[in-house]
C-alpha cells in the first residue's frame, strides 16, 4: 500500500501498481460519499451500483452536469465554493471544498506543475484581469489562476476590466524579466483573442524564448475559428517566439487533477488520477485508440462526490507507460465536445 502518494514523482506508477492503488482508494471514497451524502446514496441505490468493484472500470461515474442540478456535499466543514462557467446561474456547477480537499487539490497541482515548470518560484504573467479574483463567487477562471499563482514570485495581470491588452504594462514586465524564465498563464480562448490577436493587430512581435505558456479551456470557440492545438502553437510561436507551450485538460468539478500536455503533445494522467474512455451509447469502456466519452477519476475529492465523473468531452487513450517523454501512466487526447443529447446519465433518471 502506498502511504503518501504525493511524496512520489507524479508520473512514476506503472499500470498494475496504479490500478491497485486507485481501486483501493476509490473504493474507500465511494463508501465514504455513500455514507455522508444523501444525494450520492440515492444515485448509487437507484442504479444498484457497486461501491467496491473488482476493476476501476466498474465504478459508477456521475455525469458532470449533475453538479448543475444537485448539491453533492459529503462534509459540513465547507471553506470554499467553486462555480463553473455558464450563461445563467442555473447552469453553474457548485463544488464544495473542505480544508482537506482544498489542501490536497493544492498539493496535487503543485506536484504536477513542478514536473513541467520546475520548483523555483518565477515571474508570472496572467492573461486575464485582476478583478476576476475579487468577485464573490470563486469561478473556474479564478480557481485556475489561484492554483497557478502558487508558483509565482511576481504576478502581472495584463488585461484591464474591459479585457483590453495593456501593452505598456506587458512590455514593462517583459523588460524587467528579459533574461529570466517566466510563466504565462491564461485560458486558451483568452490567450488567443485578447493576447495573440491583439499583438497581431498592433503588429507587435515579441522575443519570449525564455517563457513557458500554460493554457487550458475554451477550445470550442477556437474550433469554430478552425484553430486546433497545432495551429495554436504555430501562430503563438511566430508572434512571440514561445516554443515551450503546454495545454492542460481539467474541470472545476475535479480541480487539482489536471492532465498536462507533455513535450510529445500528449495529455498525461498522474498517479492519483486516471481516465477511462466509454462508448457514448452503451457506456462500456473502450480499448485504447477508440474515441468515446472521457471519464475522469481522482482520489482528491473528499468533501463532495466528484471522485469519478463522466465528462461531456470526446477523447482517446493513446497508450500507457510508454510515452516518449518518459512519464508513466495513460496518455490521451481530447477530440471535442459531445452533443448534449448523446450523454446518458443519472441526472435524467433518479428522483430529486
Amino acid at each position: 500500500m502506498i502511504k503518501d502518494i504525493y511524496s512520489l514523482n507524479p508520473y512514476s506508477l506503472i499500470k498494475d501498481e496504479k490500478n491497485l492503488f486507485l481501486l483501493q482508494e476509490l473504493s474507500k471514497l465511494s463508501l465514504y460519499h455513500y455514507e455522508n451524502s444523501i444525494t450520492y446514496k440515492k444515485i448509487i441505490d437507484a442504479f444498484k451500483a457497486p461501491l467496491k468493484p473488482n476493476k476501476i472500470e466498474d465504478f459508477f461515474a456521475l455525469p458532470v452536469r449533475v453538479f448543475k442540478e444537485f448539491e453533492l456535499k459529503s462534509s459540513s466543514d465547507i471553506v470554499k465554493t467553486l462555480t463553473s462557467s455558464g450563461t445563467t446561474s442555473s447552469q453553474l456547477s457548485k463544488i464544495y471544498l473542505d480544508k482537506q480537499t482544498a489542501r490536497e487539490q493544492s498539493i496535487a497541482l503543485v506536484k504536477i506543475m513542478q514536473d513541467f515548470i520546475g520548483k523555483d518560484r518565477i515571474p508570472m504573467m496572467i492573461i486575464d484581469t485582476k478583478s476576476v479574483m475579487q468577485k464573490k463567487e470563486f469561478s473556474a477562471r479564478a480557481a485556475g489562476i489561484a492554483g497557478m499563482a502558487q508558483f509565482a514570485r511576481k504576478i502581472e495581470y495584463i488585461l484591464d476590466d474591459e479585457m483590453h491588452l495593456q501593452v505598456d504594462k506587458m512590455l514593462e514586465f517583459l523588460e524587467k524579466n528579459k533574461d529570466k524564465k517566466i510563466v504565462i498563464f491564461g485560458f486558451t480562448f483568452m490567450v488567443w483573442k485578447y493576447f495573440f490577436k491583439k499583438l497581431k493587430e498592433k503588429n507587435i512581435t515579441l522575443n519570449m524564448k525564455n517563457a513557458i505558456l500554460i493554457h487550458s479551456g475554451g477550445w470550442k470557440k477556437l474550433t469554430d475559428e478552425a484553430v486546433d492545438n497545432e495551429e495554436f502553437k504555430k501562430q503563438i510561436k511566430q508572434q512571440t517566439s514561445i516554443s515551450n507551450i503546454h495545454n492542460f485538460y481539467g474541470m472545476v468539478e475535479q480541480v487539482g487533477s489536471v492532465f498536462v500536455e507533455c513535450e510529445a503533445g500528449h495529455l498525461h494522467t498522474p498517479n492519483f488520477a486516471d481516465v477511462i474512455i466509454r462508448d457514448t451509447q452503451t457506456l462500456k469502456s473502450l480499448p485504447y485508440k477508440q474515441e468515446g466519452l472521457v471519464e475522469v477519476l481522482s482520489i482528491i475529492p473528499k468533501s463532495y462526490a466528484g471522485h469519478i465523473l463522466l465528462s461531456e468531452d470526446i477523447g482517446m487513450i493513446l497508450g500507457e507507460d510508454d510515452c516518449s517523454c518518459g512519464r508513466k501512466g495513460k496518455y490521451f487526447s481530447i477530440k471535442g465536445r459531445v452533443a448534449q443529447a448523446q450523454v446518458r446519465g443519472c441526472s435524467d433518471t433518479f428522483v430529486k
